[in-house]
């Protein structure tokens, strides 16, 4: 069987990982930049783990500004073979309380100022993206926060906005009339990356409020968010221990060779450079033709 590599993107309060063995920090540069910060490899299990703060280490990095393009890169060039993103979000409905997890299956992206795409310049390609979580990861990551004692909700809609600021009351209400699950400001493009990286991908959220729409609770805050930060913490770390050894066969994924048939420009139009900077994802292909 070949190796399992969980790489695992920390969201808010998750910077280090108890359990590991043969602990390392790896720095690594990208063509796209420098990730979050360095990347925590080590053994748990039969796994190996990767694990990169999405902020980075003091929380420097507001979403806006992470540099999601480097940070998915980063991943597959160390190997990882699944990507689960770990995130705080707000609550859109009534039984999806503080403290629940939500394994995500569906994204909606409202954020306008992000660069989405490895494929910027001389290189066209259309991945799919329907189904943009791996199912397999998905129920690997219900099956191990259940194991480690979460509340867990399988399925939902995460809607993603710019942020930083939170959401108005009157955003918060439009955004429940979609039918959405939860709202968070980090899973764009960060799931749209995964699948160009051809990386197993699935959202481990984390409620901590209930945005702004609820009547009878106050509105989000950065304390009470916190507060139930600091107790999912702990959880996280369980959570992500248990996925180690359930992770599925990444062939199964559909992000498995989602560039096989997605890239569009003739071998003969891209230029050099572009290869150059894109060789870690697009290589095998045009060695196939």
């Amino acid at each position: 069987m070949p190796e399992r590599v969980l790489g695992v993107i920390g969201g808010s309060g998750l910077y280090e990982m108890a359990g590991l063995s043969d602990v390392e920090e790896v720095a690594i540069d990208t063509p796209f930049g420098p990730p979050s910060d360095t990347i925590v490899r080590g053994r748990i299990g039969d796994a190996t783990l990767l694990f990169l703060p999405r902020h980075g280490r003091g929380h420097r990095l507001a979403p806006h500004l992470i540099n999601y393009r480097a940070n998915v890169c980063a991943m597959k060039r160390l190997g990882a073979t699944a990507l689960v993103s770990l995130s705080a979000v707000g609550s859109m409905r009534e039984q999806i309380e503080p403290g629940h997890v939500v394994i995500v299956d569906q994204y909606i992206d409202m954020t306008r100022r992000r660069t989405s795409t490895f494929f910027d310049g001389d290189v066209v390609a259309h991945v799919a993206f329907a189904d943009p979580v791996c199912p397999d990861l998905a129920r690997a990551a219900a099956l191990a926060a259940g194991r480690a004692g979460a509340v867990v909700h399988e399925g939902g809609t995460y809607v993603c906005i710019d942020g930083p600021q939170f959401s108005t009351r009157a955003e918060s209400h439009l955004y429940r009339s979609f039918g959405v699950a939860v709202i968070g400001m980090t899973a764009m493009p960060e799931a749209k990356l995964a699948r160009e990286a051809e990386l197993p991908y699935a959202t481990i959220a984390f409620a901590t409020d209930y945005d702004a729409w609820h009547e009878a609770v106050a509105a989000v805050s950065v304390e009470a968010v916190l507060t139930i930060l600091r107790k999912n913490v702990d959880l996280g770390k369980r959570i992500v221990a248990e996925l180690a050894g359930l992770l599925p066969d990444p062939l199964s994924s559909p992000a498995t060779h989602a560039l096989r048939n997605s890239i569009i420009t003739d071998k003969k139009a891209i230029t050099s450079e572009a290869m150059e900077r894109l060789d870690w994802l697009i290589g095998p292909y045009f060695k196939e033709r």
